[in-house]
């Protein structure tokens, strides 16, 4: 009788994990995390071609709260009949206030995708985690563009007049987008720890009222009470809206463009590192 003798064959050599690949960002060098965040910003964009109802809020909020202040507080304020130099002290405002209220959009939008299984997608791919929310920081920003853009069509419509260059009215709008995209990583944030969009829209007007209209948004802090003053010295929104509004309207800017800067840098010192970690805790 003839024996057989069988051999067992090598182990594989063990393969790189592809789930572990993908949370080693720290390899992923920056020219790929720039391509990476290039391919997720037109990632949502075309989220939003399909879907043109999701500008809504950008196209008519700037007509609508123009229209509802300059009309309705603009004769209050300024006296009846000269809504005209209202506008001038209104525009610049609102320019802070589309900021913060866009970027609501961008956590019950993290949640969204969460809920949806997008991110499920995205933990498998060897990509770095901050390149998910950058990107949504950079389409959010392009659609306060927009807005800011309607808005001060709006503006001119209704006689708003730029009392010193083009220069500082570009400056104003670029402050306006640092300090939006800094209050967009506190909604991130909150998209990241609530549990629904619901309660990150209910958790973020809870923030946004006061801090709007407990501001230097649609009236001067003179005509409030002491303690309000109090309050809207130290309003974030405030500076903005001073700094914008002495930049467009050609008055001394004072300490509103550092506090506003400041402010900016706070807050995204403090909350872009908690918002990038709870993200990479959930995925």
């Amino acid at each position: 009788m003839s024996t057989v003798t069988t051999t067992k064959p090598a182990p594989a050599a063990p393969g790189p994990a592809p789930v572990a690949a993908a949370r080693g960002e720290g390899r992923i060098g920056l020219r790929a995390n720039l391509r990476h965040i290039g391919a997720l910003v037109r990632r949502n964009a075309l989220q939003i071609k399909q879907d043109p109802e999701s500008m809504f809020d950008v196209l008519f909020m700037p007509i609508i709260f123009t229209l509802l202040f300059v009309f309705v507080f603009g004769g209050a304020i300024s006296g009846k009949g000269n809504q005209a130099d209202y506008v001038n002290y209104v525009v610049p405002g609102l320019m802070a206030m589309m900021g913060m209220n866009i970027a609501m959009a961008v956590g019950t939008g993290v949640n969204d995708d969460f809920k949806k299984g997008v991110m499920d997608r995205f933990r498998s791919m060897p990509i770095a985690r901050s390149s998910v929310l950058l990107a949504k920081i950079v389409v959010e920003l392009g659609r306060m563009m927009v807005a800011i853009a309607i808005l001060l069509g709006v503006g001119f419509m209704l006689g708003l007049s730029i009392k010193s260059s083009v220069l500082d009215l570009l400056l104003a709008i670029g402050l306006s987008a640092v300090f939006g995209s800094a209050l967009m990583w506190i909604f991130i944030l909150l998209g990241l720890t609530m549990k629904t969009a619901q309660a990150v829209q209910g958790m973020a007007m809870l923030v946004l009222m006061p801090l709007q209209f407990g501001s230097s948004i649609f009236a001067p802090p003179s005509t409030m009470p002491g303690w309000l003053q109090s309050f809207t010295d130290y309003n974030p929104l405030s500076n903005l809206a001073d700094a914008a509004r002495a930049l467009i309207n050609g008055t001394p800017v004072g300490d509103s463009v550092w506090m506003t800067l400041a402010w900016s840098l706070a807050i995204t010192a403090v909350t872009m590192p908690l918002a990038v970690r709870k993200f990479r805790q959930k995925t």
